[in-house]
């Protein structure tokens, strides 16, 4: 496990589209015990990192609205930081897609801040252009689409409660094939070969957390075997994941609902992972979406 320097300093840079969630997210860090400072000009960095009486973790809120935004700037300023004793550079991007980005201005009925004469949809396809050297160079990237505030908050208090330790943190979800591939996912497991608990009449309406539908899908002759060897591939990748440098890796199960295969497989998954000592959150897709279309 890679361990930060006993007094560094965590820096944390939080930048995403507008609509995304950075100002939430930045609240969610302040709560956490960061100074969070919001819209910094890039100049004043220095100035702030220089103060003496200064020993409280910092995030910073990017915006692309900032005079002197520039991605280039940015990553530069990163690869300095990341070279400096006593600091622990990090780069947080809140990603959503365009169509959530879309809705959201649409519901609040605000005007891009890059598109104020225009469409809302130019501006967040701007910015979204803007944005894909940082998104790419993101030490964390949390997809927003289908979180709430409170999902919001607890990823990311999973990615930076603070601590001694910068560790490789796990996130295992699962979802629906219909729907498509989860965004920002590491590793993607297909579940649909195993027996579907869909076509038993006695366990259609129920999900996989419940124990009849685990047991179904369990009883299965090729799922002890898959399971085996998911876990001992990733058993073997994350370590060398975190001694790479990568502060989080998403895995994630799918199957035809994301009801069933999926959800059985990401709940155990995600046991034996903690088992073997890492620190594991778990989301299932679909059935938080059914979640709050019931709210």
């Amino acid at each position: 496990m890679t361990d930060l320097e006993p007094t560094a300093r965590r820096i944390v840079f939080v930048t995403g589209p507008s609509g995304a969630g950075r100002s939430s997210a930045l609240n969610v860090l302040e709560d956490a015990g960061f100074e969070a400072v919001d819209n910094l000009p890039l100049r004043l960095l220095s100035g702030l990192l220089d103060d003496p009486g200064a020993d409280r973790p910092l995030a910073l809120g990017i915006d692309p609205r900032n005079r002197d935004f520039s991605t280039n700037t940015i990553i530069d300023v990163l690869g300095r930081l990341t070279g400096v004793s006593g600091l622990a550079p990090e780069l947080l991007y809140l990603d959503c897609s365009t169509e959530v980005l879309l809705r959201r201005f649409s519901e609040t009925r605000r005007r891009h801040p890059l598109a104020p004469d225009d469409r809302p949809s130019d501006g967040i396809i701007r910015e979204l252009e803007m944005l894909e050297p940082l998104r790419s160079r993101a030490d964390v990237l949390i997809d927003t689409s289908d979180l709430n505030v409170h999902q919001l908050r607890a990823e990311v208090e999973h990615w930076f409660a603070l601590g001694g330790q910068r560790r490789l943190a796990v996130s295992v979800q699962s979802f629906s094939y219909k729907r498509g591939l989860p965004r920002s996912v590491d590793m993607v497991f297909d579940c649909r070969f195993l027996t579907n608990p869909y076509w038993v009449p006695h366990l259609r309406a129920l999900d996989g957390t419940t124990e009849a539908v685990a047991e179904h899908v369990t009883a299965d002759p090729n799922f002890a075997p898959f399971e085996t060897k998911v876990l001992d591939l990733c058993v073997l990748l994350l370590p060398a994941y975190r001694d790479e440098g990568k502060s989080y890796l998403s895995i994630a199960f799918g199957c035809t609902g994301g009801k069933h295969r999926s959800v059985v497989m990401a709940e155990r998954h995600a046991l034996r992972l903690a088992e073997h000592g890492w620190q594991v959150s778990i989301r299932h897709r679909e059935l938080d979406l059914r979640k709050k279309e019931e709210a």
